[in-house]
């Protein structure tokens, strides 16, 4: 397994698996790789998938001080850089997606399509969760009743995914995170992105409402949205099926070629 080094010396754990067009796919917040169960396994049918975990989660290390979704963007090409990857594809989930948002913004050459799953602009402009669930999202607390439909939530326990996404991730690390995304304000660089976008969203998605899809593809010219009928936070897993083919249609209509080294 591979380790890059952020901008300050900050070791970062790194997986890759499959071929061919890269994807790099950030997690939300709290949460290493793991959050992301089957996902890159299902896109590794077609892509060579990176991921990695953030500061203070998983097998990276934890550097003192705050952190900024931009900062966890500047992670994110120092990985690419570590892996001779001079451009990937980009899906971000919740935090992900803020911190995607500031990868296409800050570093447009590195991007070849954006997805942005199931995240916002940012509380300053975005549409807010209903206050019940900022409570508890706030207090790092159960959130299973927003990612996934009681049935589904039952049914996961026997199946192959990472049965809570913060697993192992400290307290103290998820306050961190916690103020970084909620920190989050890329509104004005929006206009600015220029790789295709698609703008993911469950219909019942509580923890970062549906309506900020819409927000967000107003701002990211030519961005499209794919709305998930039924589907709460945890898309990615409950509504599998539709949410790999989605992104993996979109992802093939915009290859990115042979500018990539090895």
């Amino acid at each position: 397994m591979p380790t890059a080094h952020a901008a300050d010396g900050t070791a970062l754990d790194v997986e890759e698996t499959g071929s061919g067009d890269p994807l790099i796919l950030l997690q939300g917040q709290g949460s290493s790789r793991l959050m992301w169960g089957r996902v890159p396994g299902l896109l590794a049918a077609r892509h060579r998938v990176v991921t990695f975990d953030y500061r203070g989660t998983g097998g990276s290390e934890t550097p003192e001080g705050g952190w900024t979704t931009r900062d966890f963007a500047a992670d994110a090409v120092a990985v690419l850089d570590a892996l001779g990857i001079d451009r990937a594809h980009v899906y971000g989930f919740s935090m992900g997606g803020r911190v995607a948002q500031w990868v296409a913004i800050d570093h447009p050459d590195r991007v070849g399509a954006l997805v942005l799953g199931g995240t916002t602009p940012g509380d300053a402009h975005g549409v807010p969760r209903p206050a019940h669930v900022g409570e508890r999202l706030a207090a790092n607390g159960d959130l299973t009743e927003f990612l996934h439909s009681p049935e589904w939530a039952r049914r996961r326990l026997r199946i192959d995914v990472c049965h809570d996404w913060r697993v192992g991730t400290p307290p103290a690390v998820a306050a961190k995170h916690y103020r970084a995304s909620q920190g989050h304000d890329s509104w004005d660089g929006l206009p600015s992105i220029t790789a295709p976008t698609l703008c993911l969203h469950g219909t019942d998605d509580l923890l970062n409402v549906v309506e900020n899809a819409d927000l967000l593809a107003s701002r990211i010219p030519d961005a499209r949205v794919h709305r998930i009928p039924g589907a709460r936070h945890g898309y990615f897993e409950e509504q599998e099926a539709e949410a790999t083919a989605v992104v993996l249609d979109f992802l093939a209509a915009h290859p990115i070629g042979p500018s990539v080294t090895a």
